[in-house]
């Protein structure tokens, strides 16, 4: 089996060279390699880089998650993550190969309390999460076999995310103020990625499980529970850098304001993964902690 892999540098694809490594061939590539192209932004490039290596499986890691900034960027958002999911669906078809694509809880308008399942509505509030949606779109239509995975608050050790920031505030400020009325499942990198090569496996013998998915830790909380549980982790740990901040005020979504609407509903059901994959999905706060822990044998060593 020959994998090709756009987006080895980001917080999934770092893991995605971990997992996808023993299931055979991998040829992993990001926006600055040279020789064969990574970049998404230049879809000519994508078909020809496709052609050249021909592969049995493409995933596709990479993606323009600027939220906001891309409200003043729609046509590179637009070109990312649309119109090179598209490209990519095309080439996978004409070789006969599958597509795995990452897409976001973003595709929904974020009303309600109920988790979100694969057959709901899509109604994006955002550029970003309207591009998401095209580029799911043009896949379903364009490549026969393709597992698209939708997820949400991912985080890794390795790169930015709301986990990080939160612990380099806290360590410079004694008040933190985070919003309370957003919901979601803090889901790692690493989860992802073992998930991914898990279905990779079964689904090259089971063309029948094509399809979306949604993909995402077991649980739920808030923005503002996520940071009280990061920062009270934390304090239990022997980190060198202490942790100044005893506060941490919670707010409505509205007194941040932003140029992009996020959605105060990111649940996402599982069900249909679990049972597809046969999984059980994980509580959120165990990776988490074992992402804390990473952080601090890093900043020990």
């Amino acid at each position: 089996m020959r994998i090709l892999l756009f987006g080895k540098s980001g917080q999934v694809g770092w893991e995605l060279q971990r997992s996808l490594a023993c299931l055979g061939e991998l040829v992993a590539l990001d926006y600055g390699c040279i020789g064969l192209s990574g970049d998404l932004a230049k879809p000519d490039r994508l078909a020809e880089t496709v052609r050249q290596v021909r592969p049995d499986w493409i995933v596709n890691a990479a993606a323009y998650t600027a939220v906001d900034k891309a409200e003043s960027e729609p046509e590179l958002a637009r070109a990312i993550n649309s119109v090179a999911p598209g490209v990519l669906a095309e080439e996978a078809q004409r070789l006969g190969a599958w597509l795995v694509h990452y897409s976001t809880d973003y595709v929904f308008d974020g009303s309600g309390s109920r988790p979100w399942v694969e057959t709901d509505t899509p109604a994006p509030l955002n550029v970003y999460g309207k591009t998401k949606l095209e580029g799911e779109q043009l896949i379903a239509k364009q490549c026969d076999r393709h597992l698209i995975f939708r997820t949400s608050w991912v985080y890794a050790a390795r790169g930015n995310n709301f986990a990080k920031t939160m612990l380099r505030l806290a360590k410079a400020r004694e008040r933190l103020t985070v919003i309370s009325d957003q919901f979601g499942a803090p889901t790692g990198a690493d989860l992802l990625a073992d998930v991914t090569a898990h279905a990779i496996r079964q689904a090259q013998h089971r063309p029948e499980d094509a399809g979306i998915y949604h993909l995402v830790a077991s649980g739920e909380t808030s923005w503002h529970g996520y940071a009280r549980f990061i920062l009270d982790a934390m304090n239990r740990l022997p980190s060198k850098d202490k942790i100044v901040s005893r506060f941490v005020d919670a707010v409505s979504s509205n007194a941040f304001q932003t140029p992009a609407r996020r959605p105060n509903n990111s649940r996402l059901d599982t069900t249909r993964l679990q049972e597809t994959f046969g999984l059980k999905m994980p509580n959120w706060q165990l990776g988490v902690e074992r992402m804390l822990d990473e952080i601090l044998v890093t900043e020990i060593s």
